[in-house]
């Protein structure tokens, strides 16, 4: 008796994981994301915020034009406490592929909205004054079926 009833309880648990490996996806994968996470030092938010509308918007809308990117989002809200962050910037992509080799694409759409190398340098020292980076993620957009 104690051996059907181990026997029972084996094929129960047997029977319960391969239903759970068995089910069904109900999503599928949709864009891809870079997000990124900025602290904007104290006093400095409308200048950094007006920093992003003439160079990293512009940047990004010529990345639209060229197909390299879908779209662009910043995020703006108060932090949560002293080490939070206020912005997020994202940038959608068609996938994970498309992100791949298209370094070249960007460098000539930088120098074509920033300048040349030192002009970018610049900007890069001028925003590392107004901000601390948190960190950039990348994910993936879930799309349920």
């Amino acid at each position: 008796m104690k051996t059907k009833i181990l026997l029972l309880v084996v094929a129960l648990a047997f029977a319960f994981s391969i239903n759970s490996f068995a089910q069904e996806r109900t999503y599928k994968d949709g864009s891809a994301w870079t997000v990124s996470f900025v602290q904007v030092k104290n006093g400095m938010g409308l200048d950094y915020l007006n920093s992003l509308k003439t160079t990293w918007k512009a940047v990004q809308d010529e990345g639209i034009k060229q197909g390299i990117i879908l779209s662009y989002k910043i995020f703006e809200g108060n932090a949560s406490n002293p080490d939070d962050w206020q912005i997020m910037l994202m940038v959608e992509y068609k996938n994970l592929a498309t992100m791949d080799g298209n370094e070249d694409k960007w460098d000539a759409i930088s120098k074509k909205v920033v300048g040349s190398e030192e002009d970018q340098k610049k900007l890069r020292e001028i925003r590392m004054n107004m901000r601390t980076m948190y960190g950039t993620k990348l994910m993936r957009e879930v799309v349920y079926k």
